[in-house]
């Protein structure tokens, strides 16, 4: 790696302005371009102290072999200049958002003298209008296939609709009335235009128009008797009331508008967005990145809308765009988008209301994207083998973890203090094997004492079923590894609770989740997997499944907690009688100033338990 003092620039050399940077290998290949507003405070801070930097960062100046820069006279052409050159030179360290599959779009060519509509998933090219995207590719075929009743334009290829100009005999799209014909004839080429821009329309959201039209022209169809026509245009209409019925309605006002959410964790991250038209969501899309590093949210928030809205036709872009993140640069991003759209566009976060809820159900969407993509990765054969090879690996041990075990404690202010305990088998989750601790007494004093608390007790019953004539499967094998959320202390804490019992053959390490750091016993620097492996991954899904599985645990016991009165010790009273109890005088206060006559008064309250009830209360 080379020392970064050596290719460091003069700093007089540097200009103030704004610009875009290049840091370049040594074989001139771009490895990394970024902007910014003062491209002297900018680079200086890359050289001032490489050993502060994040990581990566870090990785990436020692990677570099020089820097080149190139000034621009406005935030906006830096913007659009750097976007251009990551495109052109997909540079290693910098951040792309991949989609997580290639979404299908309904697209019409209006460039063609005779437009043509039909479902595509390639690369978009100019002329060529495109809806959607489509999270699945037969609601799409659902939706064409209902627009063609009403508008039935051209679906063939080139080389069939020239096959019917030549023959003079249209396809059978044309003999079942779901092609208006224009190969032969049948209608002419400005006919056949109108249908393509009507499509368009429908497809844009201006729906009203067209279903009352027909709504109309049926009605005079009716009076006139023609009543061939009249169930024509039924069909047409309910043909698009059913395209209409699958996109949902979430604005009650027919706003155009793109909401994008944002879902970051330490090593990926997840972008959804709905594209909004006429207060239906009339396309879904979703990215996925596996190496947020140093970027902060408001950074990914402009690189995705930035990559979003690249290349795309003027009439794509929406005035408004709403985020769940202010971007950084905000006054230059939206400068660049008015700019490709050629009218005012605003990037906001809505505070309350319509907009707001239907940004909470698209961060939902991210989340649940994110899920899956985990649960898509965790389930790959070969994946799997990776990460618990490099597991192995990395952390010296002496087999392979294919049983991996995991601890978190979780608790408010040392109140209600739980434990979760997670099993992953071969890589996979094995939830027959989950156990739940309460955790009381000087136990729960502090993190420590409670890891030690549950490693022994967990450990204890192993011991126990290893004697036992029947032994229980869940508590009798024995992990490979053992994870426990936290650094050294709690690693020391659970390694000497498996000390006092004897055992001596399970590895513990810890995770630390500030920056993923792996602790070993006796080791007073953290191991350090590197954010791209597999091994870190699974280690992380590990640590989060143990952490989600305390919190709901701890969550009940709270909740729990909360409702729980002096009532509840009373033998005799049961949860009926407390409830009556409860709705005859409506608080425990009331209960403990009545007296044994007015007890009696409750349904199924005799007087020997009201003066049971009453001596207790009066304690």
């Amino acid at each position: 790696m080379a020392d970064p003092a050596s290719y460091r620039p003069a700093t007089g050399s540097i200009p103030t302005s704004a610009g875009v940077y290049k840091f370049r290998d040594p074989d001139r290949r771009v490895i990394y371009v970024g902007k910014a507003k003062n491209l002297r405070n900018r680079l200086n801070s890359y050289f001032s102290n490489p050993a502060q930097l994040h990581p990566r960062t870090s990785t990436m100046v020692h990677t570099a072999a020089s820097v080149e820069w190139t000034v621009v006279d406005t935030e906006v052409e830096a913007l659009q200049l750097e976007w251009t050159w990551i495109n052109e030179f997909n540079p290693r360290f910098n951040v792309m958002f991949r989609d997580d599959k290639s979404y299908p779009y309904l697209a019409i060519t209006m460039n063609d003298e005779v437009p043509r509509a039909f479902i595509t998933r390639g690369k978009r090219r100019k002329g060529v209008k495109y809806f959607g995207p489509f999270a699945q590719v037969w609601a799409i075929k659902d939706t064409l296939d209902l627009l063609l009743r009403a508008f039935p334009m051209r679906t063939c290829t080139a080389g069939v609709y020239r096959r019917a100009e030549r023959s003079g005999r249209p396809c059978l799209l044309g003999y079942i009335d779901k092609c208006a014909a224009p190969c032969v004839g049948q209608i002419s080429v400005e006919g056949h235009k109108d249908l393509a821009r009507s499509i368009s329309d429908f497809m844009s959201g201006n729906t009203g128009r067209f279903i009352s039209y027909r709504q109309k022209e049926m009605a005079a169809a009716a009076e006139e008797l023609d009543y061939e026509r009249a169930a024509r245009l039924r069909d047409e209409v309910t043909a698009l009331q059913k395209v209409l019925d699958k996109s949902a309605v979430v604005l009650s006002v027919n706003a155009d508008c793109d909401v994008f959410a944002l879902v970051t964790e330490e090593l990926e991250a997840s972008v959804q967005v709905f594209h909004v038209r006429q207060g239906r969501i009339r396309g879904q899309r979703g990215w996925i990145i596996e190496r947020s590093d140093d970027h902060t949210p408001a950074e990914l928030t402009t690189d995705y809308l930035r990559q979003a809205y690249t290349g795309l036709d003027a009439d794509a872009i929406p005035r408004e765009i709403l985020v769940d993140t202010v971007p950084a640069d905000i006054a230059s991003l939206e400068s660049w988008l008015s700019e490709q759209r050629g009218s005012r566009v605003t990037v906001r976060v809505p505070e309350r209301g319509e907009k707001k809820a239907v940004l909470e159900t698209v961060s939902k969407n991210a989340k649940e994207a994110l899920l899956q993509h985990k649960l898509k990765r965790s389930s790959d054969l070969t994946t799997r083998s990776t990460a618990l090879k490099e597991i192995q690996e990395y952390l010296t041990l002496p087999e392979a973890p294919l049983r991996i075990e995991c601890i978190d404690i979780s608790h408010t202010q040392g109140s209600n203090v739980v434990a979760s305990l997670v099993v992953f088998e071969d890589g996979l989750v094995k939830k027959r094997d989950y156990r739940h601790f309460a955790i009381h007494g000087e136990a729960a004093n502090d993190d420590t004492a409670s890891m030690y608390d549950v490693v022994s007790r967990r450990f204890s019953r192993y011991l126990e079923q290893m004697s036992s004539d029947e032994p229980d499967e869940r508590f009798g094998y024995r992990p490979s590894l053992l994870v426990v959320d936290g650094a050294g202390p709690q690693v020391t804490a659970a390694t000497r609770a498996l000390h006092d019992l004897g055992i001596v053959d399970i590895s513990v390490v810890g995770l630390a989740k500030r920056l993923e750091e792996v602790w070993v016993p006796d080791d007073p620097f953290p191991v350090i997997l590197p954010r791209n492996s597999e091994g870190l991954f699974l280690m992380q899904r590990l640590r989060d499944e143990a952490h989600r599985f305390a919190i709901s645990y701890h969550r009940s016991k709270r909740a729990k907690a909360m409702t729980s009165s002096v009532l509840d010790d009373i033998s005799g009273l049961g949860e009926s009688k407390r409830t009556a109890l409860l709705r005859h005088f409506g608080s425990v206060k009331k209960v403990r100033a009545a007296s044994v006559d007015e007890l009696c008064e409750v349904q199924g309250i005799g007087p020997a338990l009201a003066k049971k009830v009453a001596a207790a209360l009066a304690d």
